[in-house]
């Protein structure tokens, strides 16, 4: 069978076809990006017809590229980005551009709701968590949480919240904008933290909405990310060049379908993940919560299961900012001598290949550089919008190599951060999977195995893990199969690396150092950031 599968990130679409027989083969895809709009209020916004038109532009590609015909597609489905924010009207046409996970306009409103209260855990109401608690193991704890988003936008943007009919995720629109069905997956239904997750009361809480004040209009119905919602729509079909009546599935976040990709789908299975943002997620059978830590057990695409999941909201996204600010010269030599046109994604990966290589001729501690990687504040296992990168210990010998080294070793030591702060709730594997874009790397996957101590494994299509979920949800619905278990017959280790016992007192010296940075600096980006 042929799935199509839409790999929808912070700032690309990277649209995958999938063959699907005895095991799973990419047989090709086609990438595009989009823009991603900051602005200094906190604002990080998108706009819909941008999404779409890379969509649209994305798979007709597929079919130039392939001797497959879209009448042999057997479904189609979205893996995304989570925790947006998308008003629409009755017919799921988007009322203003949607705010992306970043977006933290609403600090006031989270200050003004969360801040208040004679008791207070982690700066918040004590009162509001322990209900949150309660309901879903989880609590809006940051300024960038969904319903902040949707209080600003009530409290700044009234005629905008007048028309709203229903408030989505960006899976839940795209999904919307292809069949006409406007739902929400369970998913991202527990992203906004007002979904009950406890056995038998599935669903939108009325107390919760009550207590954030949200309108229980504004809320679609909830779907499974397994469930089928319905045919493409003949105007989607023709945009698309798709077959009207194409399956589309539920999908969901990229958090829901990663754990099914890497092949973690057994208790205590647990994979690290770096793309744009990066997290560290335990698979259980269970829901539990670290409130000190910003930890909770996020939905798995199957019922009954969920990912403890640790975020990073930056992570490969500060090697992209190395590459684009700190190393443009070298990118300018290496462009100069290889030159690819026309195919981004190529550019993309050999570009950071060549960068990989050149900073393994830094020797492991960076020549006594560290990088903190909080260039969006930082959620886990601090919550503070304020913290920024730091590069640290820079001294007249150091070099631009030390400090892209730098770069990724502060991604590695925050993920290790990261890690033991799972270890501490739960039991967690060795060997652990590594997955998405800064797994293409083997120097990262060796300095991710030094610095946290523990056997790294990748897999093949290490880009798409999270699409190669989606499309094994799809399957499994199609085939009438478990997915679990068709996750763990279809997806193989490539790649073994073990921690190297060289570089442990340089590395443990380090990480010593790396975690005291925020606290000693908290004040500061309070005073510069606030």
């Amino acid at each position: 069978m042929y799935i199509i599968i839409y790999d929808f990130g912070t700032s690309s679409v990277k649209t995958c076809l999938f063959e699907i027989d005895s095991d799973i083969r990419l047989v090709t895809s086609s990438i595009e990006k989009y823009g991603l709009y900051i602005s200094d209020d906190g604002g990080a916004e998108q706009d819909t017809e941008e999404w779409w038109k890379a969509i649209c532009l994305t798979t007709h590609n597929l079919f130039k590229q392939s001797n497959i015909k879209p009448e042999n597609i057997e479904g189609m489905a979205f893996c995304s980005q989570m925790q947006g924010t998308v008003f629409v009207d009755e017919n799921g046409t988007a009322l203003r551009r949607p705010m992306n996970y970043l977006d933290q306009k609403g600090f006031r409103e989270y200050k003004e709701c969360m801040g208040k209260g004679i008791i207070k855990v982690s700066g918040c109401s004590l009162y509001k968590l322990i209900r949150n608690l309660r309901v879903n193991y989880a609590a809006s704890t940051s300024a960038k949480d969904p319903v902040w988003k949707y209080k600003w936008v009530e409290n700044n943007e009234p005629e905008v919240f007048d028309k709203i009919y229903k408030w989505l995720d960006i899976n839940d629109y795209l999904v919307a904008r292809c069949t006409g069905r406007i739902i929400r997956t369970a998913d991202s239904a527990f992203a906004t933290f007002l979904y009950d997750t406890r056995k038998g009361k599935e669903g939108w809480n009325k107390g919760l909405l009550k207590m954030y004040k949200v309108k229980p209009e504004h809320m679609p119905d909830i779907i499974e990310c397994t469930d089928l919602v319905g045919g493409l729509t003949q105007k989607a079909a023709e945009e698309l060049g798709l077959k009207e009546g194409t399956p589309v599935y539920a999908g969901g976040g990229d958090t829901t379908f990663v754990n099914i990709g890497a092949g973690c789908t057994k208790r205590g299975d647990t994979h690290i993940y770096v793309g744009t943002s990066g997290w560290v997620s335990t698979f259980l059978d269970y829901q539990t919560v670290d409130i000190n830590s910003m930890i909770t057990g996020v939905l798995c695409a199957k019922k009954g299961y969920f990912n403890y999941y640790a975020e990073l909201e930056t992570a490969g996204k500060c090697f992209e900012w190395v590459a684009n600010h700190l190393a443009l010269d070298e990118i300018g030599v290496y462009m100069n001598q290889n030159k690819v046109s026309g195919d981004y994604e190529n550019v993309v990966t050999s570009l950071y290949d060549y960068l990989s290589e050149e900073v393994s001729k830094v020797p492991p501690g960076a020549n006594g550089v560290i990088f903190t990687p909080w260039l969006h504040g930082n959620r886990c296992p601090f919550e503070d919008s304020n913290a920024g990168g730091i590069f640290f210990n820079i001294r007249v010998g150091n070099g631009k190599r030390d400090m892209i080294r730098a770069t990724l070793e502060g991604i590695c030591y925050h993920l290790r951060w990261l890690l033991e702060s799972v270890e501490a709730k739960v039991k967690t594997s060795n060997p652990i999977r590594f997955v998405g874009g800064g797994a293409l790397s083997p120097v990262t996957c060796q300095m991710l195995s030094d610095i946290t101590g523990r056997t790294i494994e990748t897999v093949n299509n290490t880009q798409e893990v999270g699409a190669i979920g989606t499309a094994l949800v799809a399957a499994a619905g199609i085939k009438g199969v478990d997915v679990l278990e068709l996750s763990r017959q279809m997806i193989k280790v490539n790649h073994t690396y073990y921690p190297n016992p060289e570089n442990k007192e340089v590395y443990d010296r380090t990480y010593k150092v790396f975690k005291k940075l925020y606290k000693s600096n908290a004040a500061n980006f309070k005073e510069l950031n606030c």
